[in-house]
């Protein structure tokens, strides 16, 4: 039996084709890791903020910003993105954006907190745009029935990915650590390492993934924040009418919320807790990626057969679980096994979602239900950090509690999976049309 079958794809679609949708999880993967997760968030916090008390919030608050942002123009780009077949158009002009960002970064040192907050804005919310178009192609070429499989072999790639651009920066951090260089030093470095692999792995998308869709208008009204704001008031409308879709993004916003706190703080937590220094945060984060890859693969396959629902129920309880192992943990080993903890169900529970995001969006406005999608988990990006960050600075850097306050998100998320009836949900998806 083949690991990747020909029949788990929608007719006309060759295996090709998925490799060239994967490869864009491949590319884009290296971002969270080495800019959100590893490298930048910490450099932000002890470096270009010199570790000041708002530090963390500071960060936090340059991430809400950014998703804020990404609320307002995802609903209206993924409107556009449907009316005029312009998935692949779009997601060309926002990889190129975002890598333009994410070289900007290697120019940031101590105190250039102006710059590196608008760089990360820019390429965080022009990373969300790419991820949220790649995701509209799912449902165009893997069957109902193999969403989570096919979901999973992206997500699964995808941190392969990451563990290039990571393990690349990381050969380069110990190699100037050892020759007694600073973060100044080797940071910026890891920046153009990982904008270079994102340009040249997004490539193979372009080469492979089509544009199957076909317009449905001529024309769209001028975008800008009024029209933004006109189309999610639409789309908020629209998506009421599937009360399965809508139970789902109150969940996705919710749990990912907590996810969103581990991608943008766990390495300064692990610095700021646990003293790990920047070689060892990377070897944990390697550590976490080869978790979530192995999680990933084959819980899309295991999501198939058990059904969304439970599969995510499952994966909701192996984060509460892990956001108690880190708060308790006192030395780096108890930490080390949270983390596996964190990797296996963050690459099955980002699939799951995506997968289920796509069975429930009607077939022509799949863009923009995955717009909506995003809406929902850039408010969660937002909420996450900021409320880890106030936490922090209510309780002069307790970042034991705040870690620990991070199982709400994950209790709530729980409570909301409860309503959702993914085969109903599915029907009223395909009688929309």
């Amino acid at each position: 039996m083949s690991l990747f079958p020909q029949e788990a794809l929608n007719e006309g679609v060759r295996k090709r084709e998925v490799f060239g949708w994967a490869m864009y999880d491949f590319a884009n993967s290296g971002y969270t890791t080495v800019v959100l997760t590893a490298v930048f968030n910490a450099y932000f916090v002890g470096v270009i903020a010199g570790g000041a008390d708002w530090a963390t919030l500071a960060w936090t608050l340059v991430l809400g910003v950014s998703n804020a942002l990404v609320m307002l123009a995802m609903p209206a780009l993924g409107a556009y993105a449907d009316l005029r077949a312009a998935k692949k158009r779009l997601l060309a002009i926002s990889t190129t954006a975002c890598v333009g960002a994410t070289l900007a970064l290697a120019w940031t040192g101590p105190g250039d907190i102006a710059l590196a907050a608008v760089a990360i804005v820019l390429s965080n919310m022009f990373y969300a745009f790419g991820e949220a178009l790649t995701a509209a192609f799912l449902p165009e070429l893997a069957r109902n029935n193999a969403l989570g499989r096919v979901s999973g072999w992206g997500w699964s790639f995808g941190y392969f990915g990451g563990m290039l651009s990571l393990g690349l920066g990381l050969a380069y951090v110990l190699t100037a650590q050892a020759r007694g260089e600073p973060a100044t030093s080797f940071v910026p470095v890891t920046m153009l390492i990982t904008a270079g692999v994102y340009g040249v792995a997004s490539l193979f998308t372009f080469a492979l993934l089509r544009e199957r869709a076909v317009p449905q208008a001529p024309s769209m009204a001028a975008a800008g924040l009024g029209a933004s704001l006109a189309r999610l008031a639409a789309t908020y409308r629209q998506a009421r009418l599937f009360r399965d879709f809508s139970w789902l993004l109150a969940c996705g916003a919710c749990y990912q919320a907590g996810i969103a706190v581990v991608i943008a703080l766990a390495a300064v937590y692990a610095e700021q807790v646990l003293g790990f220094k920047q070689a060892q945060t990377m070897m944990l984060i390697f550590l976490v990626n080869i978790a979530a890859a192995l999680g990933a693969f084959a819980f899309g396959y295991w999501q198939d057969r058990i059904g969304h629902k439970r599969a995510m129920a499952i994966t909701l309880v192996g984060w509460i679980v892990m956001t108690v192992l880190a708060a308790l943990a006192r030395g780096p080993g108890l930490f080390w096994v949270a983390a596996v903890i964190a990797g296996l169900c963050m690459g099955s529970s980002q699939s799951a979602g995506r997968a289920m995001a796509g069975l429930l969006a009607p077939p022509s406005k799949r863009a923009e239900f995955y717009g909506l999608w995003t809406f929902a988990t850039r408010l969660s990006a937002i909420v996450g950090p900021v409320t880890y960050g106030l936490v922090t600075w209510l309780t002069s850097g307790n970042h034991r509690l705040a870690i620990l306050s991070t199982a709400a998100f994950f209790l709530v998320g729980l409570a909301l999976l409860r309503p959702i009836d993914l085969e109903r949900g599915a029907r009223a998806a395909l009688q929309a049309g």
